[in-house]
């Protein structure tokens, strides 16, 4: 019998799927395990206890695993990738794949076909896959670069509306909720906090900035909706990616688009933005699929795919 696990290794949590060749047997959630957001002996703790669970479940030692499949932001940084091979080296058998958050994401939409899937949580990226197989990606270059649409953007974006409504003389409860929910005794204090270096998690004020839209807060309202709006863009720059890899624009069909991370799944106005984005480029031609993608199934799909040139082993 051959065991593979595929682990969706996001940045506040991680997700472990752990199957068989065709069914999956056992699936829990743990701490995150990726070193961009904790130490090392925090992350290799949380690996640990999701392994020990995993094999309390069904009696599969970790060491009896063929194939791993990792997805992950960052997985082009060193600090994260390096990690992630020493540690499951240590702890899993078989062979490491190690692929972005939204490659599996994708995977789990339209296994291997033709798709678009566009993933915002804690951070956010796009991608694609053209019929020729080709991948096609847009954004996903980390918190201070890009995250259009994340967790991080609408924490760190609701403030910098919040104090810009102070200069536009608006009134708006984001910066007092920041200041709240950080404890904080005065808006000079909120200021050096949100100023400090290192940064704070901006994307835990990410409920916050939800919240105060919901109760018709205008500045909120502006920039959940701008979230949608950008990772509209971004879908919409992998459909154009994916229609110049398949050549034939004359009978190109727009691919569907599906849904991930926790802001997609959970902020209705956000991803409504999004879909409205889409549909004014596109027009009833686009499709964006009620049912939210489920990285760790992807993951887990991809581990069964045996390993070839177009897959690097990590």
């Amino acid at each position: 019998m051959q065991y593979f696990l595929g682990v969706d290794a996001g940045g506040t949590k991680a997700e472990f799927a752990l199957g068989d060749g065709t069914n999956e047997l056992a699936r829990v959630r743990v701490g995150t395990i990726k070193r961009m957001k904790a130490n090392a002996e925090t992350t290799e703790a949380n690996l640990v206890e999701a392994l020990r669970q995993l094999e309390a479940a069904t009696g599969v030692s970790a060491r009896a695993i063929t194939r791993c499949c990792i997805g992950t932001a960052g997985e082009s940084v060193p600090l994260v990738v390096n990690w992630l091979k020493e540690a499951f080296a240590r702890h899993v058998g078989g062979e490491l794949l190690i692929v972005g958050d939204v490659e599996i994401a994708l995977d789990s939409a339209f296994f291997g076909k033709r798709g678009v899937l566009v993933l915002a949580g804690t951070g956010s990226n796009v991608a694609g896959r053209a019929a020729t197989g080709q991948i096609a990606r847009a954004g996903g270059w980390g918190p201070a670069l890009a995250d259009q649409g994340s967790g991080h953007f609408l924490g760190l974006e609701g403030l910098r509306r919040g104090f810009l409504a102070i200069d536009q003389r608006r009134q708006t409860r984001v910066l007092d909720d920041a200041q709240r929910f950080w404890k904080l005794e005065s808006r000079a204090d909120l200021i050096e906090f949100a100023n400090a270096n290192p940064a704070p998690d901006y994307s835990k004020l990410a409920p916050l900035m939800v919240a105060a839209a919901a109760d018709d807060d205008a500045v909120a309202q502006e920039v959940v909706h701008q979230g949608g709006d950008d990772l509209a863009e971004l879908a919409s720059l992998v459909i154009e990616h994916v229609r110049s890899l398949e050549g034939d624009p004359a009978t190109f069909e727009v691919p569907a688009v599906a849904v991930a991370g926790s802001i997609l799944e959970r902020v209705a106005p956000l991803r409504e933005a999004m879909a409205e984005g889409l549909r004014q480029r596109y027009g009833a031609a686009v499709r964006v699929l009620d049912a939210s993608a489920d990285p760790p199934a992807g993951a887990l799909w991809r581990a069964r795919q045996p390993l070839n040139s177009t897959q690097p082993l990590a």
